[in-house]
């Protein structure tokens, strides 16, 4: 699996670019705002039809134009595929596979998985459970593609829910309205809590022992899906249940004017040797636990597609030390990667490594 060609078009600083990408290393090397990190993120949106940035499409059009385009030629196992995506600022983005549009951006399976790996990405410890609750679901998204529908289909369920209990001081039959809503919400939101709690036993698995090697077998790194609805091996007994307990609740949620229950409150526990990483991990604690899941991200995905994944790794060598250095480099021998450098220096580690290297300059290649 591997990217081929990129090709930009107005798409943040880049005002036209075309590039052919190394299938295995290719090192983005320029200053801070130069347009390094916009070439990772026109490759993840080819894959998932959004930014790993921003959720307002516009903002990724040059500040100078109305319309912009991205394009991917990939390669995924035997099969070709090209991506394109138009975004304009007052229409809905359109995206064509191999020269077909879709319908809905939602429908898109590009077939191509990425792994991200940013600073940013010690958010998923440090803020609250949205951050963990939405890399769950891009994550999961990537290689079961109907858990992205139940999603799409449950907040619009529980929006439509939400709208009823804010207006329920006008409504006398709210017991049987809302009823409508909570035998949707309880089918699809159990649903998506199985495949949470799947996914988290098995990255924790994974994990557990990619970290126990950084860290010299001096931590123990444990995650556990924590829902407010109870996970059974029945999952119609876990239906029944989710919903008398949606029945339980309505004072409360009329009294709150929203939905105090279901997938959309829950969250990820992290501990190391038995202990909160949020609370009590340190800094340097906290990055390595972020290191050995999306390693572990990306083991997952080769267990579940047989084929690795591409790895975005955007700015951060410089926040790991050698020794993690040497084992990120080691890890990601056998797949595409694309990384962004603000230094030349970066490299004295990679210098054996198959890799082409590109300067970048104000959104152009030197």
């Amino acid at each position: 699996m591997h990217v081929k060609n990129i090709r930009l078009i107005n798409f943040r600083n880049y005002y036209s670019l075309n590039i052919d990408l190394n299938k295995k290393t290719n090192i983005f090397i320029g200053k801070n705002a130069q347009g390094k990190t916009n070439l990772l993120e026109a490759v993840y949106i080819c894959a998932t039809g959004r930014s790993f940035r921003t959720n307002r499409d516009k903002e990724i059009i040059n500040f100078n134009k109305n319309e912009a385009y991205v394009g991917a030629q990939m390669n995924i196992g035997k099969q070709e595929k090209f991506i394109e995506i138009k975004l304009e600022r007052e229409k809905a983005k359109r995206i064509r596979v191999n020269k077909t549009e879709l319908k809905n951006y939602k429908e898109l399976y590009s077939g191509l998985n990425v792994v991200i790996f940013s600073p940013e990405d010690l958010k998923l410890v440090k803020e609250g459970p949205g951050e963990r609750r939405n890399f769950l679901d891009m994550e999961i998204s990537q290689i079961r593609p109907v858990y992205n529908f139940n999603i799409n289909r449950y907040n619009k369920i529980l929006f439509q829910r939400n709208n009823l209990l804010r207006s329920s001081k006008f409504q006398t039959n709210i017991s049987s309205l809302l009823e409508i809503f909570d035998l949707q919400l309880a089918k699809i939101g159990t649903d998506i809590i199985l495949e949470r709690d799947k996914y988290v036993q098995e990255l924790s698995k994974i994990s557990s022992i990619t970290h126990n090697k950084i860290t010299l077998s001096r931590e123990n790194l444990e995650l556990k899906y924590l829902s407010n609805i109870e996970i059974l091996d029945n999952k119609i007994e876990m239906e029944k249940n989710y919903l008398n307990k949606l029945k339980k609740y309505i004072d409360k949620d009329i009294e709150a004017a929203s939905t105090q229950l279901g997938p959309h409150r829950d969250d990820i526990l992290m501990t190391i040797n038995d202990k909160e990483l949020k609370t009590y991990g340190s800094q340097g604690q906290q990055r390595t636990v972020v290191l050995s899941i999306k390693l572990s991200e990306v083991e997952l995905i080769k267990k579940q597609r047989g084929i690795y994944p591409v790895l975005l790794l955007d700015d951060v060598f410089s926040e790991l030390d050698e020794e993690r250095r040497k084992y990120l480099i080691k890890s990601f021998q056998d797949m595409q990667t694309l990384i962004t450098v603000t230094d030349a220096i970066d490299l004295k580690e990679m210098e054996t490594i198959e890799k082409s290297i590109f300067y970048i300059e104000e959104g152009k290649l030197m």
